[in-house]
C-alpha cells in the first residue's frame, strides 16, 4: 500500500524523502543521495512503459494511474511504499489520481508560498514574477517536455495552483489518513517533526513504533540544508535540472534564510497574500 509524500514544488519534499530514506533504507541513518532513489515519484515514466502505455499521450497516462497503482500493490499487499508527488488530488477528465484501495494515507508538506517563489523561479529558470503567477494558476502542470534530457520532465504532472494543491489532499482527513507537516517546523523542530511522522507511518501500517535513537541522531546531522548542499557540490544530485551543455541548475541553492518573504518585492508579496489569504491565515502564515 502507498503512503503519499505530497506537496507543491519547492516545499520540502526532498528533505522529507531524505529523512525517511535514511531511516527506512539504511542501517545507520546516514543520508546520501543514492538512498533517496528508494522513494520514487508518481507519475513516473518507467512505471507506465513497463505495461506498454502510450506515454506520448498524456491522457493515456492519466487513464492508467489506478491501473499502475493496482499493479504496484498487487506484488505485496502488506508492503508499505512511499511515493513522492507534486500532483493535486483531483480527477482529470473523470480519472482519479488515487483511491483508498491503493493508498494508506498522505503526508502533506506545506510551505509559506512567499518562501517558495525564489526557489521555484530558479528551478524553472523563470522570473520571480512569472513564478508567482504560476503559483496562482489553477491548471498549472509540470513537465510534459517530450524531448527533455531529464526523464522526470517528459511526463506531465497536474499540480494545479498552490492553494488547490494544498486543499485537494485534505480529502484524506475524512478517513484519518492525513498528516500535515509544515516545512518551517521541519527546519526549526526537526527531531519532533520526524518523530510525529514516524508515529503516523507506524499507525497507518499497524506496526509497533520503536525509535532507533542512533539512526535518529545521524539523520538529524546528515539532512541539514548545509550538509545536503555540500553533498550536491561534491557528488552532484541526480534530480538537479540539466540545461544546455549538460550543465545543471543548483538544486540546493537557496536555504531557508535566502527564501524568507522579506526578500520579495512588495508587489509580489501583496499579490500572493491577497490571492492566498484564506489558506495562509489557516496555516498561520498571516
Amino acid at each position: 500500500m502507498i503512503i503519499w509524500l505530497a506537496s507543491y514544488p519547492k516545499s520540502g519534499n526532498t528533505l522529507l524523502r531524505a529523512m525517511l530514506s535514511a531511516y527506512f533504507f539504511t542501517k545507520d541513518g546516514k543520508f546520501n543521495f543514492d538512498i533517496i532513489k528508494n522513494i520514487k515519484q508518481f507519475p513516473d515514466l518507467k512505471l507506465f512503459e513497463q505495461i506498454r502505455v502510450n506515454t506520448s499521450d498524456p491522457m493515456e497516462i492519466v487513464k492508467n494511474y489506478i491501473n499502475i497503482q493496482n499493479q504496484i500493490n498487487k506484488k505485496d499487499k502488506n508492503l508499505v511504499r512511499f511515493f513522492k508527488t507534486h500532483s493535486g488530488l483531483s480527477n482529470i477528465n473523470g480519472h482519479q489520481f488515487t483511491n483508498l484501495k491503493n493508498s494508506l494515507g498522505v503526508i502533506y508538506i506545506v510551505r509559506d508560498p512567499r518562501s517558495i517563489v525564489k526557489s521555484y523561479a530558479n528551478h524553472n529558470q523563470m522570473t520571480v514574477e512569472s513564478a508567482s503567477d504560476r503559483m496562482l494558476e489553477y491548471g498549472a502542470t509540470l513537465g510534459g517536455i517530450k524531448n527533455s534530457i531529464n526523464e522526470v520532465n517528459r511526463i506531465t504532472t497536474y499540480m494545479n495552483s498552490w492553494s488547490s494543491n494544498y486543499e485537494s489532499w485534505k480529502e484524506f482527513k475524512k478517513f484519518d489518513r492525513y498528516l500535515l507537516v509544515k516545512y518551517e517546523d521541519m527546519i526549526n523542530d526537526k527531531e519532533n517533526v520526524l518523530l510525529s511522522i514516524l508515529r503516523f507511518i507506524h499507525k497507518l501500517s499497524k506496526a509497533k513504533f520503536i525509535i532507533n535513537e542512533n539512526k535518529l541522531k545521524n539523520i538529524l546531522e546528515t539532512t541539514s540544508f548545509e550538509h545536503m548542499k555540500s553533498l550536491e557540490k561534491d557528488k552532484g544530485f541526480e534530480e538537479s535540472i540539466k540545461i544546455k551543455d549538460n550543465k545543471k541548475i543548483t538544486f540546493f541553492k537557496y536555504g531557508p534564510k535566502e527564501n524568507a518573504p522579506q526578500f520579495l518585492t512588495a508587489k509580489i508579496k501583496e499579490k500572493l497574500e491577497s490571492a492566498l489569504k484564506k489558506e495562509m491565515e489557516e496555516l498561520g502564515y498571516l
